[in-house]
């Protein structure tokens, strides 16, 4: 049954908005007047006209992002799990929404569950809302009568996902503003406190310290061709930009990055996390081991190791053990065949991928963390020794011409 939006007038006069489910929007409105409420409007919960409603995205931006997501469905699973009817279950979160974008799609979720159809089809119809690891997982707990305990696991699983993500820009966060801030505080001396050593001593005939003379040129530099060299910086990014379009070179490009020294580390084992833990998620629901390992390559970023998880999907499918493709991509890390191959032999692939995605989770926190306590530390004494030269060198001339004097 379709859903429409509503906004009416009440018996006090004043405005109500909300969804109301109706074969027609005709109907929709005798609903409303049965309800002692006069409807002004009344539209598609998608709006527009023609097509169906839930063939065309809601609203103009997304109802859910990653967090609210996790929240959503770990509600959704409580209310299943305690044996609440599904259509239920969706007309509660509904009500309960205080989103408009939110209330609109779970209602339209909710009139196509109400219709018949199952609710995996019903979400896949908002590709922006729910990707096709999520639905997958949701139509493996629907067919095998689970769907409560799926959701659980699904809950655990983005939870978990933006925990590391919160923790890896937590960790980059403090870095990143103290190197913007020790950019400004040079900029600003460079640009303005040391052209004031060379309007004092513009007089004297006297030789100037060569740092003051190499702070000088450097302050001359960075005045006359500042903002060009700031222009190029900006250009270069934008081609660099526009060259990862090219599938190509942005897969040679995340090979690259791969190999650097401790950044590379961090992004493989944040990738292989992130695979392990769908890889498992999706197997433990059911889901065919080589539509699993096709959803949990979709979710890697990196494209390099996108292209290896493609290829051991092909082994995979021509009959190699899935232990035995992994081992054969470099980039995965060895911990993560060892556990699939221990997963294999004892017939608890699920569990065993879980564990291996716990562990390289835990591997990248701590990676993270120690760079962190690294650079912290690093990146104020190089501030410091920079703010020191620039000093030196304003203060140099001082003490030369005192000496003089003297």
């Amino acid at each position: 049954m379709p859903a429409y939006t509503f906004e009416a007038l009440q018996a006090d006069g004043k405005s109500r908005k909300g969804v109301i489910e109706a074969d027609t929007a005709k109907a929709a409105r005798a609903l409303l007047r049965g309800q002692a409420l006069v409807p002004l409007a009344v539209e598609p919960v998608a709006g527009g006209a023609g097509g169906s409603a839930m063939s065309r995205p809601i609203g103009g931006g997304r109802a859910f992002n990653s967090t609210h997501l996790a929240i959503w469905t770990r509600q959704l699973a409580g209310l299943v799990g305690s044996g609440l009817p599904l259509e239920r279950s969706l007309t509660a979160l509904a009500d309960e929404s205080e989103d408009e974008r939110q209330r609109n799609l779970i209602a339209n979720l909710r009139a196509e569950v109400n219709a018949g159809s199952p609710l995996a089809k019903a979400m896949a119809q908002h590709p922006r809302e729910f990707s096709p690891v999520y639905t997958a997982v949701i139509a493996a707990g629907e067919q095998g009568g689970h769907l409560g305990q799926v959701l659980e696991r699904l809950a655990d699983d983005l939870e978990e996902r933006q925990a590391l993500k919160a923790k890896l820009i937590g960790a980059a966060l403090y870095p990143a503003i103290v190197t913007l801030v020790a950019i400004v505080i040079v900029i600003f001396l460079v640009s303005y406190v040391v052209p004031q050593v060379a309007t004092v001593f513009a007089g004297t005939k006297r030789a100037l310290p060569w740092l003051t003379v190499a702070m000088l040129a450097l302050s001359d530099f960075v005045r006359g061709y500042g903002w060009w060299l700031l222009g190029t910086i900006i250009l270069i990014a934008a081609a660099v930009r526009s060259a990862l379009r090219n599938p190509v070179f942005l897969q040679k490009f995340d090979a690259a990055w791969l190999r650097l020294p401790l950044v590379g580390r961090l992004a493989r084992g944040y990738n292989a996390a992130r695979f392990a833990g769908t890889l498992a998620m999706l197997a433990g629901a059911g889901v065919p081991i080589l539509r699993s390992l096709q959803a949990a390559a979709e979710t890697l970023n990196n494209t390099a190791l996108r292209a290896d998880a493609e290829d051991a999907l092909v082994m995979v499918r021509e009959g190699a053990p899935l232990a035995s493709a992994l081992a054969q991509k470099k980039r995965f890390p060895g911990l993560l065949a060892m556990f699939a191959r221990l997963g294999e032999q004892t017939g608890q692939l699920p569990l065993m991928l879980q564990r291996a995605a716990n562990q390289l989770s835990a591997e990248v926190q701590r990676r993270a963390m120690a760079l962190a306590t690294i650079l912290e530390p690093l990146l104020i004494v190089v501030m410091g020794v920079v703010v020191m030269l620039i000093v030196l060198a304003v203060m140099l001339p001082i003490i030369q011409l005192n000496q003089w004097v003297k």
